[in-house]
């Protein structure tokens, strides 16, 4: 059966899975969404024997429904391969009483290698198979992760460009070097006097920008988006918690239809989304944990049924969630508003032009499967602490804001069911903020002794990502001002 996409803010236009992956970002603004959320085909007991190459077929078959099968399981085969350090792709650790969801073993040490490894062949097939004949530009702001992930993706894939925005006072020094140092004759970096929201803002402008298509068509170019915003984004990020859930069964964790709690570190909400996702395909989750650090927008969202990003944007040691405009919410909003895009529309123009808005009373009441916590600074450090002190793992520190909610969530609740975290990035991503919540002795070591002291007490090896970047040449030094984003995009092009 044929599954087809519309934005969330209109009702009247539909679209092919491969056409929203090529386009990003609908013409009106919003994103793209299935006109429905299939259910899974295979028992939870079958899904148990699958690998996650045949996981991931399985789910995005039902999602992808224009992608022939030899076409998709093509994807999947170049995606995921050697470039992950471990067979199992996404690996569960059993810490303190809970299930770690490793989603860093990828090329880029981070969870946004799950997706950003399939895009590009998603992306290259999609223009295929819509005799796409301009080059592709993918247009990217990142905090953090995203931007390194895209750029290994796409680097050197022929007929596409990436030009990645980050703030460059807003990543850690370990983030910037891998973006700064990445290779390949279609990769630009740019740093943005500014913080990440005003990225994003500035790259939707792009997107929305009809003078720009155009002087970029005549170009020869289109764009597209590596952000969670595109739908090809989203999709693959729901095969592991379908998989996470299969390993549980397999291990004897949990009998077959058991709910599963999960917890997840989140600022732009595409990783929670696609747990939600999952939900409604029928894998059995129980409660969904949105855990925000100090900027913690989403909590005051799910404690007050009102999203207000009018407040100070606060620098932490998670910055990939260091977010005050969640974009992929947009996609709750449409379904706990009844799948009505006037009324999501409306919400989003609000969001724009007041930085506010409120839910009813009815949809609030979609929203009681998700519960929101946040943890500050101290508790973060204080949970890498107590958790390396008790059993010896090392977690970074957007995993720990997971962990430290998830702590304060059992406390208050007594929810005894099975959790898994979302870990979201490797602790050698963010060495020297782990590092100095263990002890603060090591607050006067350098950030690649810091790398080798980690090894140490983690017993585990320096990923190759890290040891890449050790020596590396810095390729990318343009720096802009936020309101000068579409003018350097344009010199970039060479447009003007």
């Amino acid at each position: 059966m044929s599954l087809l996409y519309k934005s969330t803010r209109s009702e009247d236009v539909t679209v092919t899975a491969s056409q929203a992956i090529l386009k990003g970002l609908a013409d009106d603004g919003g994103l793209f969404v299935p006109t429905s959320i299939p259910k899974l085909t295979r028992s939870l007991g079958e899904l148990a024997k699958l690998s996650y190459q045949e996981t991931a077929y399985e789910v995005m078959r039902l999602f992808l429904t224009d992608f022939t099968e030899d076409e998709l399981k093509n994807c999947i085969q170049k995606a995921y391969d050697s470039k992950f350090d471990t067979e199992e792709i996404a690996p569960l650790v059993k810490a303190d009483g809970v299930y770690y969801l490793e989603l860093f073993h990828g090329a880029t040490i981070a969870f946004k290698d799950m997706a950003l490894s399939i895009l590009p062949h998603l992306l290259t097939t999609s223009a295929k198979k819509n005799a796409v004949k301009n080059d592709i530009v993918i247009l990217t702001a990142t905090s953090g992760d995203t931007g390194k992930a895209a750029l290994a993706g796409f680097a050197d894939v022929e007929g596409t460009k990436i030009i990645v925005f980050y703030p460059k006072d807003g990543v850690s020094p370990i983030q910037e070097k891998q973006m700064v140092t990445q290779k390949g004759t279609n990769t630009y970096v740019v740093g943005i006097k500014g913080n990440f929201d005003d990225a994003q803002s500035g790259v939707k402008a792009m997107f929305g920008n009809k003078d720009l298509a155009k002087a970029m068509d005549q170009a020869g170019y289109q764009f597209s988006s590596a952000n969670s915003i595109n739908i090809g984004r989203l999709v693959p990020q729901i095969v592991y918690y379908v998989y996470a859930y299969s390993r549980l069964v397999a291990n004897g964790e949990i009998v077959e239809g058991e709910n599963m709690n999960v917890v997840v570190p989140t600022g732009n909400f595409g990783n929670i989304l696609a747990a939600y996702y999952a939900k409604n395909m029928g894998l059995p989750i129980g409660k969904l944990i949105c855990a925000s650090n100090d900027n913690k927008v989403l909590f005051d969202f799910f404690q007050t049924g009102t999203y207000d990003r009018n407040r100070e944007f606060i620098l932490t040691t998670s910055p990939s969630m260091d977010i005050l405009i969640s974009s992929n919410l947009e996609r709750l909003i449409y379904r706990i508003a009844g799948n009505d895009a006037m009324k999501t529309k409306d919400l989003m123009t609000a969001l724009t032009t007041a930085g506010k808005y409120e839910i009813t009373d009815s949809m609030k009441a979609e929203l009681s499967d998700f519960v929101g916590g946040y943890a500050d600074e101290a508790k973060t450090a204080s949970m890498i602490h107590d958790l390396y002190e008790k059993t010896g793992y090392v977690i970074d520190t957007h995993t720990a804001v997971a962990a430290a909610v998830y702590r304060d969530y059992v406390a208050s609740n007594k929810d005894t069911t099975k959790t898994v975290i979302a870990s979201t990035a490797s602790p050698y991503k963010f060495t020297r903020s782990v590092m100095e919540a263990i002890d603060e002795k090591y607050a006067s070591m350098e950030d690649f002794a810091l790398v080798d002291e980690l090894s140490a007490i983690a017993r585990t090896k320096v990923p190759q990502a890290i040891e890449d970047i050790r020596s590396a040449k810095i390729l990318h030094d343009t720096v802009c001002d936020k309101t000068e984003m579409q003018s350097t995009v344009e010199t970039i092009l060479k447009l003007k």
